[in-house]
């Protein structure tokens, strides 16, 4: 099958008509998938759509369908029930990863803090029998620091180097697919390399964690619990496997619904759950509040702005003035020294707004030096993963909910985490080693793009 935009032979996606783009990616699942019935098996069937994947306009290969299709519930029960056997050749040591935009989608659905509601989200994976719940924050620590960095020397460097700037965001997976398969070659040298916090988590756990517990990385089963679906896709990446080991840096990703619907099966709601600390890469219980970064999301933007006034101009930035474009979607912010504008940034969410910044940038009108870019609408917290009804639509009044929960957890700059630095040393043998280029940055294809790519009408 080829859908309106592709020119590959096989495609997973349909033709947008009527209701064929909402098959489900089951219906390419094998007949040799294991049919064992147990209290982990009980669960109905996930169904994942190739329209809920915010990438949906390039293409998704059968083999790539089969595998996200394979990342829901059951896998996680698949494991849980291997533990319970007497075969421990086939253990696992089960640790899952919590991202910072989900948990305010399980405080607002039992009406909790976020800190609170972290904690008994935590208790609850341990009734599972997870070993290990962690906060990615931490490798959002990593990612924006090394965006800072790179940022800062392509900057530098930019009057001299073609693809220097415009730097575009490398957090959002979505984004990521929809550059790499579509767009190729006139943005992907753009995009910073810096590693996603989700698979900076991976090369954490599967490096860092697994090295400081005396595991093999093939023996743990990671797990992250994410607010979209494109995050699955993410985790198949190539460059985010170890052969040596035969392992995924992430095993399986879980949507913060997908979790809920588990508790929903159970009958269970958070505030029946005994509180429990969450775990830290270093051995010890995370206590105290949750930190966040700032912005909507993860806090590119605001941070890597800062910095680089710093670092570049000597200027001190408290506050970012926004100035809002076509919609609140998509906006820009400037710094001005001796009546020069000296920093340019935009923050586009929404394929629509991505277009659009696309489109400029082929003109040659695109005049921003960094675009934190991000597909989902309102970012990271309006993830089709947990910010959706039933009929598809987004649930404007839950979203409000997690966005005044979210802005109320107190923020931490990465510079600030101790413990991080601690890594840089002692794992990563110090900030500008081969080893930080291996565990923290990645790179990214350059596909032919899709005949008339560009001239998609969003």
């Amino acid at each position: 099958m080829k859908c309106e935009n592709c020119t590959k032979q096989e495609c997973s996606k349909k033709q947008k008509n009527g209701d064929q783009q909402n098959v489900p990616v089951d219906v390419l699942s094998s007949d040799g998938e294991n049919h064992e019935t147990s209290e982990f098996h009980r669960l109905a069937n996930a169904k994942i759509f190739l329209s809920d994947c915010l990438a949906c306009d390039n293409c998704i290969t059968s083999d790539e369908a089969v595998r996200i299709y394979q990342q829901n519930q059951k896998e996680l029960f698949r494991v849980l029930s291997l533990n319970k056997k007497c075969d421990t050749s086939k253990h696992k040591v089960l640790a899952v990863s919590v991202c910072p935009q989900s948990l305010p989608y399980f405080a607002a659905k039992f009406n909790l803090p976020v800190t609170e509601a972290a904690k008994r989200l935590c208790g609850f994976l341990k009734s599972l029998g997870v070993h290990y719940v962690f906060d990615i924050t931490i490798a959002t620590d990593f990612s924006i620091l090394e965006s800072q960095k790179e940022f800062v020397q392509r900057y530098h460097h930019h009057s001299q180097e073609e693809h220097a700037l415009p730097m575009f965001a490398s957090a959002c997976p979505g984004w990521i697919q929809y550059a790499e398969r579509v767009l190729s070659s006139l943005v992907t040298p753009h995009i910073c390399t810096a590693k996603s916090p989700q698979q900076i988590m991976g090369s954490l756990v599967k490096g860092y964690f697994a090295r400081q517990q005396n595991i093999s990385p093939d023996k743990i089963f990671h797990i992250i619990v994410a607010p979209c679906y494109d995050k699955k896709l993410e985790a198949l990446r190539e460059d985010f496997y170890t052969p040596l080991y035969n392992s995924q840096d992430v095993d399986c990703v879980l949507t913060s619904g997908e979790v809920f619907q588990i508790m929903e099966q159970r009958n269970l709601t958070l505030t029946e759950i005994p509180e429990e600390a969450l775990d830290t890469l270093f051995g010890e219980r995370k206590e105290g509040e949750l930190m966040r970064h700032e912005g909507r999301s993860d806090g590119y933007l605001e941070h890597i702005f800062k910095h680089a006034a710093k670092e570049l101009f000597d200027t001190d930035v408290k506050e970012l003035t926004y100035k809002v474009l076509k919609n609140k979607d998509f906006k820009e912010v400037t710094l001005e020294k001796d009546g020069k504008i000296v920093l340019h940034f935009a923050a586009a969410y929404g394929f629509r707004n991505i277009q659009n910044m696309v489109l400029r940038m082929k003109k040659g009108k695109c005049s921003y030096h960094f675009v934190e870019v991000l597909a989902c609408p309102g970012g990271c917290l309006n993830g089709k993963g947990q910010a959706q009804m039933e009929d598809g639509k987004p649930d404007k009044a839950l979203l409000k909910q997690m966005e005044d929960m979210y802005t109320a957890v107190p923020v931490r700059l990465p510079e600030t985490n101790g413990h991080v630095q601690k890594l840089y040393q002692e794992w990563l043998e110090g900030m500008d080693s081969m080893k930080v280029q291996e565990s923290l940055h990645t790179k990214y294809s350059t596909e032919k793009p899709a005949a008339n790519s560009l001239d998609i009408k969003w």
